[in-house]
């Protein structure tokens, strides 16, 4: 494997190492297109030898933070430097590393089949190549959300480079079926809209009355993209979130006609941006399953109906349209729907692994259900869960100092 390209800065107090790692776009054909990795190291000025932490983000298709010091930086990032160096992985196609982008000059075909590389799977395997190229024997793992999918799917294939895993909001539903997965989250998040309605009464009207315009006469948003009345049902996207509430009022209290509307309401949808999460959200679910749909199959007929019942985490085919950005990429869209995954996770490994296990699961997530990731926590050998209502999806980002130290002495076996 080539040496890794690496730079080395210093920052308001941090030292930070650069590197780029080339891999193969399908590990397993090391001869065939390669694409490039890339790895930031963030480490207190005297702690450039301390252990290393892997954090591996949410998305799919979102890239790691940029490091900086308090008051801006993520609290759990200054927690995290006490005791390591913090090693904030780009995953492929993503920040830094190779993008995605539109894959200009393929057939849907040749774009699917592109795509398909870029689950936890090929992620994990990345994770491997850049700890390999750095010489690093052991290490530990922080896994927010759908980088604790990705920490345990390396759990499953890779234990031995592994000293702990830490999960916030992300133990996977391991062996469930998409279906069984988007039905728990709907019924998850009927619940959120309910709450933010009983907090904000006046909001549903609000939306009943945008829905009736979106219906009739669509607002044109920045960027050319219409506010339809499915793209308004994304707006309670935001409710698994700490101050998602207040964020979904916010836009509902501004005059449809203004600007601050429409440019809040154009970003809705972060596809633009990052169009891997809309083309592989649902194949993140798929632990050996085609899932076709899911959610919009599993939608349930109340949610269906009434159009004050915004959607969550919720990818319908319909965003297909309704995001001009994602235009390029909508056959292969279409035909990754169809796609059978192949297993993620590897139940035997997990059952008899050594490797200490600690998590955060959030009782109230619309986004990963609690119950399934208490049920893969109990197929989890020596696993250890911290289940609390106080936090909502994003608790390492509202509260990340205490959360990491409690996934810290868990995992020690001091919690």
């Amino acid at each position: 494997m080539p040496a890794p390209r690496s730079v080395t800065t210093r920052t308001h107090g941090l030292v930070l190492v650069e590197h780029e790692v080339e891999v193969p776009l399908d590990h397993d054909r090391p001869d065939g297109p390669s694409i490039t990795v890339f790895a930031r190291e963030v480490a207190d000025p005297d702690g450039l030898d301390r252990p290393f932490l892997l954090f591996l983000q949410g998305g799919p298709g979102s890239e790691a933070p940029r490091p900086t010091r308090r008051p801006t930086s993520p609290g759990w990032l200054d927690r995290a430097l006490a005791d390591h160096r913090v090693l904030m992985l780009d995953q492929r196609g993503t920040g830094r590393s190779t993008p995605v982008g539109d894959l200009p000059g393929m057939t849907p075909a040749e774009q699917a089949a592109h795509l398909v590389h870029f689950r936890a799977d090929s992620i994990v395997r990345d994770a491997e190549a850049v700890r390999e190229a750095l010489g690093v024997r052991r290490w530990s793992v922080l896994g927010q959300s759908f980088g604790g999918f990705c920490a345990l799917a390396y759990l499953s294939t890779a234990p031995d480079a592994l000293e702990a895993v830490l999960v916030t909001g992300g133990l996977p539903p391991v062996g469930r079926h998409p279906d069984e997965v988007y039905a728990a989250t709907w019924a998850r998040q009927r619940e959120l809209v309910q709450r933010h309605y009983a907090r904000y009464p006046g909001d549903r009207e609000r939306v009943l009355a945008l829905h009736r315009r979106a219906s009739a006469d669509p607002l044109v948003l920045p960027g050319g993209d219409l506010l339809t009345a499915s793209r308004l049902r994304w707006a309670g996207h935001g409710l698994g979130m700490a101050v998602g509430s207040e964020g979904l009022h916010g836009l509902l209290e501004l005059p449809e006609e203004s600007p601050a509307f429409r440019h809040d309401a154009g970003a809705l949808m972060g596809f633009a941006r990052n169009p891997l999460y809309a083309v592989l959200h649902e194949a993140c679910y798929a632990d050996g399953a085609t899932t076709a749909w899911s959610a919009e199959r599993t939608r349930p007929a109340d949610v269906a109906d009434d159009p004050s019942l915004l959607h969550g985490e919720h990818v319908l085919p319909s965003v297909l349209d309704d995001a001009g950005a994602l235009a390029p990429l909508r056959e292969a869209a279409l035909l990754l729907a169809e796609h059978p995954w192949p297993r993620l996770y590897d139940p035997a490994q997990l059952a008899v692994t050594d490797v200490p296990v600690a998590a955060a699961v959030y009782a109230d997530d619309p986004y990963v259900e609690a119950a399934f990731s208490l049920e893969t926590a109990r197929a989890v050998r020596g696993a250890r869960v911290w289940l609390t209502n106080e936090l909502l999806h994003d608790g390492l980002r509202a509260d990340g100092e205490r959360v990491l130290d409690r996934l810290l002495a868990m995992a020690r076996g001091r919690a």
